[in-house]
């Protein structure tokens, strides 16, 4: 029996070795930010001091999203072994998740910010909902408006052609109440 167990232990991935002692609340806390992000952008921060990760996560904090320093077997137990496809190439090396609660397109556009300013490090992989995109869609979704702009505008689409349309019916009712009073009209000056 004690042959199986470790036939079976040595069968696991090395990832899927059990967490213990702070490792296990670390795990719980990486599942939380998971589950309350609605997108996250993984980077290699090697190169960046101590301070400069400070003012990267301020700023991020600033724009609706968490940067922080994750174990890459820590997630990988926090994700329970069940990855998005095309994820694990990018779990290797030193990594730092920006865990986006807020815009996407706000957060994306403060972390490419810092990133041309900085120079030292790079994004490796944004994964929105079970989705995993390339480094350089969190360029393109920086260059996207907030989400208020978005929506304003949206907005100001669907309005657009329903004001035409009240205007519209608004000018055939006042022509029909202008001929009705040209017909009144006539009709006085025909009887007086």
């Amino acid at each position: 029996m004690a042959t199986t167990e470790v036939v079976e232990a040595s069968a696991q991935p090395r990832w899927q070795a059990k967490a213990g002692g702070n490792k296990k609340e670390q795990v719980r806390q990486i599942r939380a930010w998971i589950q309350e992000s609605k997108a996250q952008i993984l980077m290699d921060y090697r190169g960046l001091s101590v301070r400069e990760i400070n003012d990267l996560r301020r700023q991020l904090r600033q724009s609706g999203a968490e940067l922080r320093v994750v174990k890459n077997t820590l997630y990988r137990v926090a994700r329970g072994g069940n990855l998005p496809e095309g994820l694990e190439p990018y779990l290797h090396g030193m990594t730092a998740i920006a865990f986006v609660t807020g815009d996407e397109a706000t957060a994306a556009k403060a972390l490419t910010d810092y990133i041309k300013q900085a120079r030292k490090t790079e994004v490796k992989v944004l994964l929105m909902g079970e989705r995993v995109y390339p480094a350089e869609m969190v360029e393109t979704l920086a260059k996207l408006p907030p989400r208020e702009v978005m929506l304003a505008q949206f907005l100001g689409a669907l309005q657009s052609p329903i004001s035409g349309l009240v205007g519209t019916l608004s000018e055939i009712i006042g022509q029909f109440v202008r001929t009705l009073q040209a017909v009144a009209d006539k009709k006085a000056e025909t009887q007086s």
